[in-house]
């Protein structure tokens, strides 16, 4: 049910009230651009959306929502790539990214405390020269902020040897969906009691609303060494990728290009990737210097035993020498160098076993020719988190009919692996229907009731994760919008 006017001009001006009048947006030329993140293929406007400053204005505004009766979902950057910042049934949309404080860093003990809005890498910068990093860091890093990593606990290059996001947040503050202001862990290293924040973090929003990030420091390896691995065929690269790790080698990061992908990321970037090989790996290792070349050598003879070479060997003893920063901006921009072949794509993030990456990527290419779609890939090898990018027209109902159903084959055969729907991206809207194919009823019924102690009214992040909502072929009917 659709807002009337009238309605929607009443929660508008108690929000101003709560904000100021600057920090609200009504108009819809205005919202049109949080339809949706960047999950492309479901798009909803939001009635209002408003920009809090503070945990107060926070509270005012989730009290004021829970009064009304008006769903409510936050928001950081927009990067996420499952829909969970869909307004699915219109309400307030709740913009975090002016709260974006790094409120204390504490080196000596080893931790930071930041607002939801910071975007990763200004951690990352305000660090620089201190023996610390925060560890986390998604291919997104430039833009995505620390509040929506803690959403959809997301991954990156380098989770292979550090863990994802849950496994360096030490607490959060959250405002509850009543209002309720709730501190869980700190910045101690052993808090006692159920690990909450390890149950908040991944919860894409539908607990509540983060306000607080409590985040452990990492303190800077010694040295290590960045190869690029070139083989002819991605099968040779995958079978590399499972040598490497059988000989009991943790490399801080193992990525895989595909060719379709080599290609775009050459002629947006010039690093010198060769665009004739099949795939390429950027393998990284590092920690004390004196492990480093006996690493390197194991490596490269790994590399060379399934019939791939060395094509690059950066040194380094910070991560700061340009040809280093030049190879990784080339992998975490690889998302938008695919605007140079396609003016719309969907990014999959499945999971499989390492030892099924040779069959994953056979399946993938097969179901992209089969459906006619144009398929690039570039993912967390080392992790058998994969990431196939398909590419289509918006503008074409049939190629979005087309991309849906090679990404829910693709997704069902990781499923019938061993593996899993995602890796870092979330549920979101986009994967619902895959829970129950995940879980069983007793497992799903478990999740409604846990998500109910925290959201009983259901109205943050209403018709995410669990079923029952939108899913990402058939849209069922929108909830309601605002009203007062």
């Amino acid at each position: 049910m659709t807002a009337t006017s009238s309605t929607r001009t009443g929660l508008v001006a108690e929000l101003a009230a709560i904000v100021g009048p600057d920090d609200v947006i009504s108009h819809h030329d205005e919202l049109i651009v949080y339809e949706c993140d960047g999950f492309l293929i479901e798009k909803n406007v939001p009635d209002v959306v408003v920009f809090p400053t503070s945990t107060e204005e926070v509270v005012a505004i989730v009290r004021l929502c829970s009064r009304l009766g008006v769903p409510f979902v936050p928001r950081g950057a927009g990067t996420g790539l499952a829909g969970g910042t869909l307004p699915v049934g219109g309400g307030v949309m709740i913009s975090l990214t002016r709260m974006k404080r790094i409120l204390e860093v504490n080196i000596r003990d080893r931790y930071a405390v930041v607002e939801p809005g910071v975007v990763n890498v200004w951690l990352t910068r305000a660090l620089s020269g201190s023996g610390y990093h925060y560890a986390p860091d998604p291919s997104s890093q430039s833009a995505c902020t620390i509040g929506g990593n803690v959403a959809t606990n997301s991954g990156g290059p380098h989770t292979l040897k550090y863990g994802v996001t849950v496994n360096h947040i030490k607490g959060v503050e959250i405002v509850l969906p009543d209002g309720t202001v709730v501190e869980t862990g700190g910045p101690e290293e052993d808090h006692p009691g159920y690990d909450l924040t390890g149950l908040i973090v991944g919860n894409e929003g539908t607990f509540g609303i983060v306000t607080k990030v409590v985040v452990n420091l990492t303190r800077d390896p010694e040295a290590g060494r960045t190869f690029l691995g070139v083989f002819a065929t991605v099968e040779a690269a995958t079978e590399a990728v499972g040598g490497i790790i059988a000989a009991r080698i943790v490399p801080a990061a193992l990525e895989m290009l595909d060719n379709p992908m080599i290609r775009a990321v050459e002629a947006a970037f010039g690093f010198g990737f060769p665009i004739d090989a099949g795939a390429v790996l950027i393998i990284e290792t590092d920690g004390l210097e004196a492990s480093q070349d006996q690493e390197a050598q194991a490596i490269a003879a790994i590399v060379e035993a399934n019939g791939g070479s060395v094509a690059k060997s950066i040194s380094w003893r910070t991560r700061k020498e340009p040809e280093y920063q030049a190879i990784w901006k080339s992998r975490k921009s690889a998302f938008g160098a695919i605007g140079r072949l396609s003016p719309t794509f969907c990014t999959q993030d499945g999971v499989v076993p390492r030892t099924k990456l040779p069959h994953i990527l056979r399946f993938i290419m097969a179901v992209g020719e089969r459906h006619g779609i144009r398929v690039a890939n570039v993912f967390h090898a080392g992790d058998g988190n994969i990431h196939p990018i398909l590419m289509y027209d918006e503008r074409d109902p049939d190629q979005i009919r087309r991309v849906l159903e090679a990404s829910h084959e693709i997704l069902d055969e990781c499923i019938n692996v061993g593996g899993s729907v995602t890796g870092e991206h979330g549920i979101g809207v986009e994967k619902m229907s895959f829970m129950p194919k995940l879980f069983t009823p007793m497992d799903l019924a478990a999740m409604v009731a846990l998500r109910q102690v925290f959201n009983p009214a259901g109205l943050c992040s209403a018709e995410k994760m669990i079923p029952g909502g939108v899913g990402c072929i058939e849209r069922k009917s929108p909830g309601k919008r605002a009203s007062a």
